[in-house]
């Protein structure tokens, strides 16, 4: 069973028809993901030529990390919030930010950290789901 605030995001994101066809990471990866690792997760989105650095391709992060998905890795490089900066430039969006901007407007600042957390558990499940 999905967790009632993960219900509210996909509610508030997609409407409750959308909501009811696909999950929560898959409606989080299209609305915040997809444009640039692609619907498919191989960095091939329609922004990907766009950008300074090709897009991972992110069904192959098990692969890479010996057979293993790396879901804490994957969470943290998405939430972006608690990257060293010393660690170089990121080219990728800090989601963890983004998302807590307007999710704190919606639920105050400790229910907008709860969803923000949720929001990004749920695109790490997503993506991991992707993995071949």
């Amino acid at each position: 069973m999905k967790s009632p605030i993960a219900a509210l995001i996909m509610a508030l994101a997609l409407g409750s028809a959308a909501a009811q066809e696909m999950n929560y990471g898959q409606a989080e990866y299209l609305n915040s993901c997809a444009s640039c690792h692609g619907s498919g997760g191989i960095g091939n989105g329609p922004l990907a030529a766009e950008l300074k650095t090709p897009p991972a391709d992110l069904t192959v992060l098990g692969t890479r990390n010996g057979g293993s998905f790396p879901y804490w890795r994957v969470l943290a490089v998405i939430d972006g919030r608690y990257i060293v900066p010393g660690h170089g430039e990121r080219d990728m969006p800090v989601w963890g930010r983004q998302f807590l901007e307007d999710d704190a407007r919606v639920f105050g600042p400790n229910g907008g950290e709860i969803v923000t957390t949720e929001r990004i558990h749920e695109l790490a499940t997503y993506i991991e789901s992707l993995q071949k």
